[in-house]
């Protein structure tokens, strides 16, 4: 049975419009209460983080009523990193960890995301068993169960601890100087801070939020601006977040910008070299570039590949015994370090790369010739399937015939938007442009 109101992360949409309301959000908050909640237990711990929009007030105030109503007591920890929730249900031993945040997403949308007692996101039977709860009746708490809420005022800097502690002991950033892009978002305290400690020169931008300004032409997803200040500050790196924290993108001291692919590509031959890369082999998902595939292969490195969202890299690292995966857009995950995708802990260990071998970024971002690869997006309407037309499958086939085994060709619906993602990967550039808008052409006409 697929799941009706969960995404590939979480509940997401625009805020006060179906499903993100503040109404489904109480509702939703009593129905994951009631699934952690135990019985007979005299006491239920749930940590709520947020990014920096302007409606995680809202949510925030809806959960906590939803989650109380059912005997659950809430612990707020204001705004912070998605992995800080991860991390910080874990450490103050809660039954369940929320995160409120669109991620990525422009500040009109707004999103929650759920997280396991371990730690980990939580996976797909439980956010449809949640989903049921939704669909009836939820059972409250007899009146002298009903939970309280906290703000907890320490969990930002027990994250910013935790993210240090990752860095090797033996070194240090001094001489480093490093643009540090927040994207207005979780990071914009604990990045600088984090930095700043271990020894960084640094010079932050994005670090600003009003509520609204969350990802705009800022961050992880729009690095001219970290690239400009790369250059007229002459540093060393620049590291760009997105607006929660849990992905990065890296810059040189050129302002040129690697991708997770490229990231992946470097930790995964550190740690093959080093011995502790576990199962000898990197989990990454199946938009990674054909030139990290073909690069790990050279080195005698395995690809694990998955569906995308860096849930279920998540959860083929956990079943297999890996210890390295991530996706493109930059989710780098360690389980070694942390449970989910951390942007800042990713940036700490290509910082120590930096540091340990004493080659500049422009070095290091580069371990891979990419593949081109080329991905356009087509909005479609509600309601709409448009890759259930006649037309449209027929366009994705034969795409696929003139291809012919020289490159690769997905087409995939978009879990956190209404859009279809056409992307391709081939050596002749012609044919890589014709492929993709053939099928965009396509989907466009039915959407």
């Amino acid at each position: 049975m697929t799941r009706k109101l969960f995404g590939t992360d979480g509940v997401r949409g625009r805020a006060n419009a179906h499903p993100m309301t503040a109404d489904l959000a109480l509702r939703l908050g009593a129905a994951v209460g009631r699934y952690f909640r135990r019985d007979g237990s005299p006491a239920h711990r749930v940590v709520i983080g947020k990014d920096t929009r302007l409606s995680g007030y809202m949510f925030e105030n809806a959960l906590t009523a939803g989650l109380t109503s059912t005997g659950m007591n809430v612990y707020l920890l204001g705004p912070v990193p998605t992995p800080a929730v991860g991390m910080l249900v874990q450490s103050m031993r809660a039954d369940l960890g929320v995160m409120i945040s669109a991620s990525h997403n422009p500040h009109h949308d707004n999103g929650i995301k759920f997280f396991g007692p371990d730690g980990f996101k939580l996976s797909d039977d439980a956010e449809r068993a949640i989903e049921d709860i939704l669909e009836g009746e939820v059972v409250p708490a007899d009146a002298e169960n009903i939970g309280r809420a906290k703000r907890i005022d320490d969990g930002l800097y027990r994250y910013v601890e935790r993210v240090k502690s990752t860095f090797p002991g033996d070194l240090r950033l001094d001489g480093l100087k490093v643009v540090i892009d927040c994207a207005n978002g979780a990071a914009y305290k604990a990045a600088p801070t984090v930095l700043w400690e271990l020894g960084a020169d640094v010079v932050s931008i994005g670090v600003s939020p009003d509520g609204k300004n969350i990802n705009l032409d800022c961050g992880s997803t729009s690095t001219s601006r970290a690239a400009e200040a790369v250059v007229a500050h002459g540093a060393d790196v620049g590291l760009c977040l997105d607006g929660d924290a849990d992905r990065i993108m890296i810059l040189d001291q050129n302002g040129q910008v690697a991708d997770g692919d490229q990231i992946m590509g470097l930790f995964a031959a550190r740690w093959a070299d080093e011995d502790r890369l576990a199962g000898g082999a990197l989990v990454a998902t199946v938009m990674s570039n054909l030139g990290l595939e073909r690069f790990l292969g050279g080195r005698g490195i395995g690809l694990h590949r998955t569906g995308v969202g860096d849930r279920y890299v998540v959860e083929a690292m956990r079943a297999n015994g890996f210890n390295l995966g991530g996706e493109q857009s930059g989710h780098i995950v360690m389980t070694d370090f942390a449970t989910t995708g951390d942007g800042l802990l990713a940036g700490l260990q290509f910082l120590a790369e930096m540091k340990r071998t004493g080659r500049p970024a422009s070095e290091l971002i580069r371990v891979f010739d990419p593949v081109p690869q080329l991905l356009k997006n087509v909005r479609y309407a509600d309601g709409a399937a448009p890759l259930e037309d006649r037309a449209v499958k027929a366009a994705i086939e034969n795409a696929e015939s003139r291809l012919n085994g020289s490159g690769r060709l997905l087409i995939r619906k978009s879990g956190t938007e209404p859009l279809i993602r056409v992307m391709a990967e081939c050596e002749d550039d012609a044919l890589l442009l014709s492929v993709v808008d053939s099928v965009v052409d396509a989907v466009a006409q039915v959407a």
